[in-house]
């Protein structure tokens, strides 16, 4: 893609396929606090934000139980739970291949467990720089531009990859367009469901002319 120097890429739900692994980590803390087990709707949420605003979320009604799962889960490491996350298919072949074309950085809403689990998989070699909810949580618009800063690169030199709204939002704060993994209703420059899909677009295509952004599901891959 011509002018593009900077991917930037979300980790649950586009590097990882995280979902069981969330549901197993939340419910072992909700059984542990004395709570019932994640709703469908609370794993949805689980899934896109930080262990802090989720605590706050999980036990919204239960505030007499906030303090001991917040324990239970600082006590708990997310190692205990990698056995549950798949890779994305061709994730390390699109690395191998992108990182000597692109900066590429990481920008999560995991905290501790972000670099334990790149370890795990072996994919901590890739990314020029990791910034995960520690530094910035993804609800900060700075989680964004700060890795824009540290590359030096306008929001037109890149590329966010994301699968949440809290991925658009972030993206919309910051003018960096998005690729939407594997969603189609987010405001996207492109919807993909894979990465050979993701390098194609790179290899074939160019930033339009007539705005960074498209309506939701108006550009999928074909």
């Amino acid at each position: 893609m011509k002018g593009l120097k900077l991917l930037v890429f979300d980790c649950d739900g586009v590097l990882f396929d995280s979902r069981l692994a969330n549901r197993e980590y939340y419910n072992f803390i909700l059984e542990k606090s004395g709570r019932s087990p994640l709703t469908e709707e609370e794993l949805e949420y689980v899934h896109m934000h930080s262990l802090t605003e989720c605590i706050e979320y999980l036990f919204r009604n239960h505030p007499e139980l906030k303090e001991k799962a917040l324990k239970i889960a600082q006590n708990t490491p997310y190692s205990k739970f990698f056995k549950y996350m798949k890779m994305e298919e061709g994730l390390k072949e699109f690395l191998d291949w992108a990182y000597s074309r692109y900066y590429l950085a990481l920008c999560t809403n995991r905290t501790t467990s972000t670099k334990p689990l790149l370890q795990y998989f072996g994919l901590e070699n890739y990314f020029q720089l990791i910034r995960t909810a520690l530094d910035i949580p993804k609800s900060d618009p700075k989680a964004l531009a700060s890795i824009l800063e540290y590359f030096q690169v306008s929001p037109r030199e890149a590329l966010y990859v994301g699968d949440s709204k809290v991925d658009e939002n972030l993206c919309l704060s910051c003018g960096v367009p998005l690729i939407s993994f594997k969603n189609p209703h987010l405001k996207a420059l492109r919807i993909i469901s894979n990465f050979a899909e993701l390098r194609s677009f790179l290899e074939n295509s160019s930033f339009p002319k007539d705005g960074l952004f498209y309506s939701a599901g108006s550009q999928k891959s074909s």
